[in-house]
């Protein structure tokens, strides 16, 4: 009969009967195994509050285990603090005490605090347990590249313009709460010839009101300019953080109204590595792979094993060639494995012949590429139905990256800052192989 209510509750909750709770007990029972884990994000978490005083804080299980929550489920810290606060599964897999959840303050910080490096380090530990439980012994992998945007608008010039003006002239309204600074503020103007920009149609329509918001971002250049003149007699600390900022946004600013005049007014073009694509994430970098869509952001190479899981991660600076990356991630694997794979299917854009004649060298028997680029298949392989069963192989790798950018939102790196860029995909890579280990263990 049903009943109307419950009356006694059981004071240790149990995992409910469903697929994500079996998921999470599983992940909870592999980071159980590995201590070294906390170890290693409680050396992180240290470096931002003294052991000795003050509240004691998450301990690095908690804030590993939060991170881990975080990503998979892709919640924001305001959601991830109510979950937990909600959910009885989630307080359980993040060792919670009933009565007590963290806020979504206390949660950026812990989990912000761990970096890219401790990551990798965490993904190394769960590879060679990988390895220890005969689950992946990385003899047979795969190599790709993808790449990940960063959270920016489309950079067109003008947009640039305004955005520098109007960071400048906000710096430079606070500095005047504390010295008297002399500049005047051209944001609206800035921001009706943007949107006039936008409007117009043919280059000599966009010309006039190109070289007004030049004047206007030149104004404002002068006056952050004059300001930093003065910056050597402030003494206060707010003050001296300010001119900080001023000298960061305003060499940013020159670079964008330089590239404009090139690009709009000359009609020069301007190389890639030249561009400024944002004044808020200027570690942005111009990836074009082939005739796709053009990324603003960085590219990650990836390598995965036979279980999916990913075996390496590398975000590296700049648009490099894959065909220079290849050796790079080998040499990787064998870091960490002690040696070569004996099979390696890559993507086409790794091909050639000096890559294929180092990977033989290296004693890998195998070697095949999505693409042949002139290559032949005896050279590569020992057979023409190897050469199709690794080419097949190598696809598996795409929905392993599509699913790291479907569920575990590596399809826009959200927090800001190129450190912090490389701690979210690394943090993404660790909760993917997290689930996959969970799965065949399942």
């Amino acid at each position: 009969m049903r009943k109307n209510s419950e009356n006694q509750r059981p004071l240790t909750p149990l995992w409910p009967q469903h697929a994500l709770a079996h998921e999470l007990a599983l992940i909870s029972k592999i980071l159980d195994q590995h201590p070294q884990i906390s170890d290693l994000v409680l050396q992180d978490l240290s470096d931002k509050k003294g052991q000795a005083r003050g509240a004691p804080g998450l301990s690095g299980e908690q804030a590993v285990r939060c991170a881990v929550l975080k990503n998979w489920q892709q919640l924001s810290y305001r959601k991830l603090a109510f979950h937990l606060a909600d959910s009885m599964s989630f307080r359980r897999f993040c060792r919670f005490p009933l009565g007590w959840t963290p806020t979504k303050s206390c949660l950026q910080e812990n989990i912000g605090a761990i970096r890219a490096e401790t990551w990798e380090q965490i993904n190394r530990v769960l590879i060679r347990w990988a390895d220890q439980q005969g689950l992946e012994k990385g003899r047979k992998i795969r190599v790709d590249a993808t790449a990940v945007p960063s959270p920016i608008h489309y950079p067109l010039d003008s947009q640039l313009l305004y955005d520098g003006i109007r960071k400048i002239t906000a710096l430079l309204g606070k500095v005047k709460a504390h010295h008297p600074v002399l500049y005047s503020d051209h944001c609206r103007r800035a921001r009706r010839r943007c949107t006039n920009l936008r409007n117009a149609r043919g280059q000599a329509k966009k010309k006039p009101l190109y070289r007004d918001l030049l004047k206007v971002a030149a104004k404002t250049a002068h006056y952050a300019r004059q300001a930093l003149k003065e910056a050597s007699s402030w003494q206060d600390g707010p003050s001296l953080l300010l001119a900080a900022r001023l000298r960061h946004y305003l060499p940013l600013l020159e670079r964008v109204m330089e590239q404009t005049k090139r690009r709009v007014l000359r009609g020069e073009k301007v190389p890639a590595e030249h561009k400024v694509v944002s004044i808020f994430e200027e570690h942005s970098d111009i990836i074009r792979k082939g005739g796709r869509e053009t990324t603003f952001g960085h590219k990650v190479f990836l390598t995965c094993g036979k279980t999916s899981l990913i075996l390496d991660c590398r975000v590296v600076r700049g648009n490099p060639a894959d065909q220079a990356q290849m050796q790079p991630m080998l040499e990787r694997h064998e870091q960490l494995y002690g040696c070569y794979p004996r099979q390696a299917s890559l993507d086409g854009g790794f091909a050639s012949q000096d890559n294929l004649r180092w990977a033989k060298k290296q004693g890998i028997a195998d070697v095949a590429f999505a693409k042949k680029r002139g290559l032949k298949v005896p050279d590569m392989v020992r057979s023409s139905w190897v050469y199709r069963q690794l080419r097949r192989f190598r696809a598996g790798i795409e929905g392993c990256i599509s699913m790291l950018k479907r569920v575990f939102g590596v399809d826009r790196c959200t927090w800001k800052g190129w450190e912090h860029f490389q701690q979210y995909v690394q943090m993404s890579v660790v909760s993917f192989n997290l689930l996959v280990l969970a799965r065949l263990l399942l």
